[in-house]
């Protein structure tokens, strides 16, 4: 039996649902039985039933999906598959912000960690962050954390005043409008699509700025045939299985995300024959986290 054929077979046993993210590794993609954005892979998370949810993204993204299924043991196929952004923002710096700002709304960009969730207002996605932030009273001030390049993209779009944490997506981050000239110089009838945790500066040279999801359905009923992707490359893979017959280019060098990649096959067959690493949270962490999180999905539904 190989791997795959083991897998699957663990998958029967456990009655086990596999979710990965867009910028996983390709055969991460293909196992998955959903694959998706942040915002939709929250969704699959709150209304799955499976006994078992093996994630296969970095770490507060499965912290979510144990928040939204707590009764699932979800399991975290490589522990080390971490997200800097989401490090960028403790419980004790939020604390200490509120301290000082109490009248101030915290909108937390999925991006955190559960202890950080259960410490805000709102939470929002790339994909909502533009109708969280629009549904929000505009007397109130707000603190968007921890993506500041994301805050300030959506922002510039509402004409809405906000605070920024001081942090960024380093791979998205590193995405500069050079490189995105050096592209469109190369491939002149390409439209560019920009992720919004790219900087400003970068999304102000994109057709469209877009979540991963938001990507994949452009590119999807476009009738355009040919696309400049301007986020972590491992979305590619996808695009071109949806649409065969259009092209997409990424930039150079190549956006990529180290913690994304470092979930293997081999991990995801160690987790499930082990049941482990599995994301474990207190319950009082996990009910005060979901209040922002359902928030969220109210506001989107």
């Amino acid at each position: 039996m190989d791997m795959h054929e083991d897998i699957a077979a663990l998958k029967r046993d456990l009655r086990a649902v596999i979710l990965a993210h867009n910028y996983t590794l390709p055969e991460i993609q293909d196992l998955a039985d959903f694959v998706g954005d942040s915002l939709e892979l929250s969704r699959k998370a709150a209304a799955c039933r499976a006994p078992v949810i093996v994630f296969c993204g970095v770490r507060f993204m499965a912290e979510t999906a144990k928040i939204l299924s707590p009764d699932s043991i979800v399991l975290h196929p490589n522990e080390f598959s971490g997200c800097p952004m989401a490090d960028m923002a403790s419980p004790e710096q939020i604390r200490k912000y509120k301290s000082a700002h109490p009248d101030t709304l915290l909108v937390a960009y999925v991006n955190t960690t559960a202890e950080c969730k259960a410490l805000v207002d709102i939470c929002c996605t790339s994909g909502n962050a533009e109708k969280i932030i629009s549904s929000l009273p505009a007397e109130r001030e707000i603190m968007f954390l921890p993506d500041a390049n994301l805050g300030r993209n959506i922002a510039a779009k509402l004409k809405r005043p906000m605070s920024f944490w001081p942090g960024c997506c380093p791979t998205h981050n590193r995405i500069q409008p050079e490189q995105v000239a050096q592209a469109k110089a190369a491939h002149p009838a390409a439209l560019v699509l920009a992720h919004p945790e790219c900087p400003p500066a970068v999304v102000a040279l994109a057709d469209r700025s877009l979540s991963t999801g938001g990507m994949l359905k452009f590119a999807r009923e476009a009738a355009a045939r040919e696309f400049i992707i301007c986020t972590e490359s491992g979305i590619i893979h996808r695009m071109q299985k949806e649409n065969p017959a259009k092209i997409f280019h990424t930039l150079a060098p190549e956006p990529l995300c180290p913690n994304m990649k470092k979930i293997t096959l081999q991990d995801v067959w160690s987790a499930m024959r082990n049941l482990a690493p599995r994301i474990e949270l207190p319950d009082e962490v996990i009910r005060l986290a979901r209040r922002p999180i359902d928030k969220m999905l109210a506001v989107q539904d």
